[in-house]
Parts: structure tokens; sequence; C-alpha cells
């Protein structure tokens, strides 16, 4: 696995997560720290993909080079067909429901990663983030556009993470850091759960 992003302990791994990019794969290492959880010494890899489309490439990458390895994963809602088509073609179920996908060890993010986190922190306190971070003005500024005008502040928030490069990356930690533990959202907590 060593080709698709991988770390170089793959004599290690008993499990790896896949998600469909670099701020997941940040967001679930963060998380796990923020629980006093090596996930490198519990031989756990999260494996950022790419996009969802790749994860038949992953899978299959699993099934030739490590074998044993369990495989969970994080995904957006609307993404939900795609998932269980591949993991359908690697034999994994048939018929894979939303349920299926989660007994499998799959778990939908709605519609995100940025709007689980989001709906957690609450409106206040993912503001306090993005104002520590020097980026409040940037964020009323896209709040001010008529396009935003009028839309829910979720979406808003959800927006303004997502409209400059690198800024899912850089927030992803920072949400997560911003957290009371009891809020985590529930696909990251079980995907976590799970391996």
């Amino acid at each position: 696995m060593a080709g698709v992003g991988a770390t170089s302990r793959t004599d290690r791994r008993r499990a790896v997560v896949l998600v469909e990019g670099p701020s997941d794969r940040l967001a679930l290492e963060r998380l796990a720290e923020r629980r006093g959880r090596d996930l490198a010494a519990d031989g756990v890899a999260i494996v950022a993909m790419g996009g969802v489309t790749n994860i038949g490439r992953h899978l299959a990458s699993l099934a030739a080079e490590h074998r044993g390895t369990s495989v969970a994963g994080l995904y957006d809602v609307g993404e939900t067909r795609a998932v269980s088509r591949q993991l359908e073609r690697a034999g994994l179920g048939t018929a894979l429901d939303p349920a299926g996908l989660e007994a499998l060890g799959f778990f939908a993010c709605d519609p995100d990663l940025e709007g689980e986190l989001i709906r957690a922190l609450g409106v206040e306190s993912f503001e306090r983030v993005v104002e520590t971070s020097g980026e409040l003005s940037a964020l009323r500024s896209l709040q001010q556009q008529p396009a935003q005008v009028g839309r829910p502040e979720e979406a808003q928030l959800r927006r303004f993470v997502g409209t400059r490069g690198g800024r899912k990356i850089r927030y992803a930690p920072l949400l997560v850091d911003a957290l009371e533990m009891d809020r985590v959202p529930r696909p990251l907590d079980a995907v976590l759960a799970r391996v």
C-alpha cells in the first residue's frame, strides 16, 4: 500500500481507515491524539485517498498487499452510492445501505466533515476559531456577498472553509481542538472506535 499514501510501517498495520482527503485524515489524527491514542503504535493508518472515486483502487491494493488488515472509512453522505458500489465490487457485501456500510465500518459525514464539525461546535465556537486564526474579516466579507446573504449560517461557514486552497486542511485540526469531547461528531467517534 506504500504507493497509495500509506506510511512505511506496513508490516505492523492491522487496520486502515480510508478517508477522502487530507483534512479528514488530519481531523481523525488530531481526535485520536486528544484522546491519548497513538494510532501508529496501535497499527492503524489513516489513508487520504485523494477523493472517494479512488476507493476501489485502495480496496484492491489492501486485498492484494495486506490481507488480514481490517478496513474502515469516512465518506461524505452524497457519496453513499459510490462507496456502496465499490465495497460490493470488492466482495464486502451486497445491496449495502447506510446501515450495511456502518456494519462494515464505513461512516457517512452529513453532508461532509466540515458540516459535522460546524454542527458539533456551533456557530459561535466556529467563529472564535476563525477569529483566533486571523480570518474573521474574510469570513464576514464572504457572508456579505450577494450569493451568501440569506443562506443558513452553517452553509456560509462550510463555504468559507472551502473557498481558499488549504483552508480545509488548516482548519480541520483547529476545529477538532475546539470540540468539547462529549460533542464529537458520531461518524468520527464511530470510525475511531472501530479500529
